[in-house]
Formats: C-alpha cells, sequence, structure tokens
C-alpha cells in the first residue's frame, strides 16, 4: 500500500515543479527607469498582438513589459515601429490609455509628456487578430518638429 501512495505522490510533485517552473520561465520582463535612461532611446523587441480582444486592439494576457519609474519624468516618449496596425495600451499610475497610430506620430502608436513615478503595464497590440516583431524605443529627447 505504501508503494502506490508513493507512485502517486512522486508524478505529482513532480507535475507541481514543472508548472512552477514553466511559469517562472514566462514572467514579464521588468525595466526599472532611474533619471535616466541608460541609452536614448531604450529600445525594447516583441511580438505584437494576443488572443484578449480589447479596446485596443488584440493584446496578449500578460503585459509585454513592465516599466518601473523611480522619479516622475518631465518628459518620456514611448513610440512603436511595427508592421500590421499595432497599438499601444499602457497600465499605470494616471490611469489606463489605449495609443493608436495618427498622422501627426508618423503612423505609429507614440505617447509622450509627463510621467508620475510608479509600474506601467505595456501592452503592445494589433488592430487586426495578427502578430507581428515590434520595436518600442522610449526616449527622454523631444521630437523635432515637421
Amino acid at each position: 500500500m505504501n508503494k502506490l501512495r508513493l507512485l502517486t505522490v512522486v508524478p505529482m510533485a513532480l507535475a507541481m515543479t514543472l508548472a512552477l517552473t514553466e511559469a517562472n520561465l514566462a514572467e514579464v520582463p521588468r525595466l526599472q527607469i532611474n533619471p535616466k535612461l541608460p541609452s536614448n532611446p531604450l529600445v525594447l523587441n516583441g511580438t505584437s498582438g494576443g488572443t484578449v480582444s480589447s479596446n485596443c486592439g488584440n493584446i496578449a494576457q500578460e503585459p509585454n513589459h513592465i516599466i518601473q519609474l523611480t522619479k516622475p519624468q518631465p518628459y518620456l516618449r514611448l513610440t512603436v515601429d511595427g508592421p500590421g496596425q499595432p497599438t499601444l495600451l499602457i497600465n499605470g499610475p494616471g490611469g489606463r490609455f489605449c495609443v493608436l497610430a495618427d498622422d501627426y506620430s508618423g503612423s505609429k502608436p507614440e505617447l509622450s509628456g509627463y510621467w508620475q513615478e510608479g509600474e506601467y503595464s505595456l501592452y503592445v497590440g494589433n488592430l487586426l487578430p495578427q502578430q507581428h516583431n515590434y520595436t518600442l524605443s522610449i526616449s527622454q529627447h523631444k521630437k523635432p518638429p515637421k
């Protein structure tokens, strides 16, 4: 009887260990931004879109990136560049913002201005149910006027 119990406990413990290891491997990348960026622009890459249909296009269940601002930023600009129709959904201390491409931003989702200290979850989506590689640029430099 003890052998039978051992045969069921070991596989269950192994399955739980594998499940916990899998969850850690899929952790969302976190980036801490101090008052000055390590490079300007700071460039992040990923895959846009996902299986969740939202008011900001199709997004992933988990954010693509999480940034932590250690101090308020007087000016910060986030720009997404990639094929398809990318979107940028930002959940942060100031609220939830959906950014779509427009003519002013050169057909790229872009949000700039003052940013509060705190944690921001960034979802790079797509208006169409597609996935594409993207580049997310984070800059402290103002865009030159056109």
